[in-house]
């Protein structure tokens, strides 16, 4: 799955915390940084465990090259 820094998740199931489904990507790699859209919670979680929960990229148009 292609996820950079900057793409925003929308999850399967809402953050426990303020009930948003929107997470914003801060670090790719072998494991994902997440910034809750809703309360900016911080959330470090393994890339096989994120890639499962997610439900739709979304991804600005503008941050497109070419």
């Amino acid at each position: 799955m292609d996820i950079r820094a900057g793409d925003v998740l929308e999850m399967k199931k809402s953050h426990p915390g303020c009930g948003s489904s929107r997470m914003k990507v801060l670090r790719a790699g072998a494991d994902f940084r997440l910034s809750c859209m809703g309360c900016g919670h911080v959330i470090m979680i393994p890339r096989p465990k994120c890639e499962k929960s997610i439900k739709s990229v979304i991804r600005d148009i503008t941050d497109e090259k070419g």
